[in-house]
């Protein structure tokens, strides 16, 4: 059937309507409505929409009510709307396939940075990789000694032929073996393909083609990466055997400079959480527990010393959260600074790449190999402003969120309502007692924190106090949710997202479900109030260089939003007297660790800042040393 546009928006005026949810709801109803018919029936076309199911779907969409006049005036346009939806649903669109708007980050009124050809004052790890520096070059007496060591060490050892590729690559290859059964962070291994690759850099390394300091250096990719030849299940049922043709930039370029890809990591089904197909990945500190997620494989196999360094994906914590709980030094590159062809798309607006480490200074290294323009990502920057560290790091301006790290309010607790039944008290209960023990924890993880300002005071730093801008960044995540329903239209319509091993209220497959009733003029809007977000958070880096806050709280929601980089660093150990862990993970928290595991802190920056981020990172990490510290596995 035509759709009649003009007459169907006509009617909509007429009738008051404002909300683009409304055919949407319809064909939901109406399609409920098929299904419920009896076994058996002949199938049908869709039901018409009625009287009775334009109430149902008014009420869902939060508009009206409507006149009978009103309604029945409406009734031919929303049937022909509701019919426009199956000529696109048939083109069965591929996830690859981005829609037709680009997010870009950066304020209306702020162009990108000219190319740095020569930055001055730059750190680079080959200005110590030279025969005088007995550290880095040291041969070690076992190849298994260097399981935790850094990527510059490592690149270091390679360069100068005290190591062979082959033999790391096949410690890192007998770690994952050994380990897996125990952390479950391995989808798939790239055996065959690695020690081919690790072969290569060796004799290239003797002939003196010397790629640089990845050259050689054995890596993971979380399983959202395409590698041709192996399959890309992104964790989830329904897509095991799924394959490409192609490698995934991130992929190529990382091929390209040398380095060696041992296999592909474990992600929460469809990039959500730690769980996935094949279990659950571990927290190599504390392996009753998940690693979180959804870059839950590429963060445990780094802390448990199984890769030199992985890459990893963020959308809304996905880099933060495992990187925190496995005690690793993650990036979180700008928006567009990493382009993502080849990466499964969960949304188009808020999905981006970086690495996962053992220091700031291999997060850099990687960046330097995987950024700027592919030509096929259509968000990824030209960024040329190679991101390298500033030896000078003394002279940024330095931030933090203050009331982040104030006294939190005194516990509200919700007392008993007169005629409470008893299921309410139990309910209430509860709800109390769990609130005590978050906030237990929380008191806790605070003393980290509040210890973190003193140590960057007892460096000569200045602390800047700002705050966020006061804005409903949680009312914004619903732009997620849709394009991620978007993005997996096809498993919602055909009924495939049962295959999913998580089927609750918060897991995608519900979320989705929602999703599809999100009104398109509230999607229109929620995205006019982010761009207030990108204006006014950008300009807290008017003021300041670097943002020093805690890693959990509003700012992760917030610069997810906004496409502000961030880098989270191992920030100590729980210390015996820490609150001890539930017995079940239910994978809300990354504070649940207990005595014995990892905290973090988050250091921010402006856009395509990553330079001055990576400089006052590594040196606090440097000050510090937390990154040094290991899980004991054995």
């Amino acid at each position: 059937m035509t759709l009649d546009r003009r007459g169907f928006l006509t009617a909509c005026s007429r009738a008051g309507i404002t909300s683009a949810l409304l055919p949407g709801v319809l064909y939901t109803l109406a399609a409920q409505a098929q299904e419920a018919a009896p076994a058996g029936a002949e199938h049908n076309p869709l039901a018409k929409i009625t009287p009775e199911t334009l109430d149902q779907a008014c009420a869902l969409a939060g508009v009206g009510p409507f006149t009978a006049d009103q309604k029945k005036m409406m009734l031919d346009g929303l049937n022909d709307q509701r019919d426009s939806y199956e000529p696109i649903r048939a083109l069965k669109i591929p996830n690859s396939v981005p829609p037709a708007f680009v997010f870009h980050p950066l304020p209306a009124a702020k162009a990108p940075e000219p190319p740095c050809k020569e930055p001055p004052n730059v750190h680079l790890w080959s200005d110590c990789g030279g025969p005088g520096c007995d550290y880095w070059l040291k041969e070690p007496k076992s190849i298994e000694d260097l399981a935790f060591a850094s990527v510059a060490a490592q690149g270091a050892l390679l360069r100068y032929s005290k190591i062979t590729s082959v033999a790391l690559t096949k410690m890192y290859l007998d770690r994952l073996k050994r380990y897996d059964s125990k952390l479950h962070f391995v989808i798939t291994l790239t055996e065959e393909r690695a020690l081919a690759q690790a072969k290569k850099a060796d004799e290239e390394i003797a002939a003196g083609k010397y790629r640089g300091p990845l050259h050689g250096i054995p890596w993971g990719a979380k399983d959202l990466l395409a590698v041709k030849g192996y399959p890309t299940t992104w964790g989830a049922g329904g897509f095991e055997h799924q394959s490409f043709d192609e490698d995934a930039t991130v992929v190529q370029r990382l091929d390209e400079a040398g380095a060696v890809l041992v296999a592909k990591f474990s992600l929460g089904a469809l990039a959500m959480g730690d769980k996935w197909f094949g279990g659950r990945t571990r927290n190599p500190w504390n392996p009753a527990q998940g690693s979180s997620g959804s870059s839950a494989g590429s963060a445990s196999a780094v802390a448990a010393g199984c890769v030199a360094f992985a890459i990893g994906s963020e959308t809304l914590g996905s880099i933060s959260s495992p990187s925190t709980r496995c005690g690793c030094t993650g990036l979180r590159p700008t928006f567009g600074m990493v382009p993502r062809t080849g990466a499964m798309a969960l949304s188009w607006t808020m999905d981006k790449l970086g690495p996962i480490s053992r220091s700031v200074e291999d997060c850099a290294l990687v960046l330097n190999a995987i950024h700027g323009r592919d030509g096929k990502d259509t968000a990824a920057a030209q960024t040329d402003n190679v991101p390298i560290f500033l030896n000078d790091w003394k002279t940024l301006r330095i931030g933090y969120l203050k009331s982040e790290f104030d006294a939190p309010e005194p516990l509200k607790l919700a007392e008993a309502k007169p005629n409470e039944t008893a299921e309410e008290t139990q309910k209430r209960e509860h709800s109390n007692e769990a609130a005590k023990v978050a906030r237990a924890r929380r008191d806790y993880d605070r003393r980290y924190e509040l210890a973190a300002l003193d140590k960057l005071r007892s460096m000569g730093v200045k602390l800047i106090p700002v705050e966020l801008p006061k804005l409903p960044y949680d009312a914004m995540v619903p732009l997620l949710t849709a394009e991620g329903a978007a993005a997996f239209d096809d498993l919602t319509m055909s009924g495939r997202d049962r295959l999913l091993t998580e089927q609750g209220a918060e897991d995608w497959p519900n979320a989705f479900r929602i999703a599809r009733f999100y009104p398109a003029v509230e999607y229109i809007q929620a995205n006019r109030a982010r761009t207030l977000a990108v204006q006014q958070v950008s300009a807290l880096f008017e003021q300041v260089d670097v943002i020093v806050t805690p890693t959990p709280g509003e700012q992760l929601v917030a610069t997810n939003l906004t496409g502000h980089p961030a880098l989270i660093l191992p920030n100590g150990l729980r210390g015996d007297d820490a609150p001890r862990p539930p017995k079940i993970d239910d994978g809300d928290s990354d504070d649940i660790g207990g005595p014995g595991t990892p905290v973090s802190l988050t250091f921010l920056a402006g856009h395509f800042q990553e330079a001055k981020l990576m400089a006052f990172a590594s040196a606090y990490q440097e000050a510090t040393g937390f990154h040094k510290v290991h899980p004991k596995l054995d």
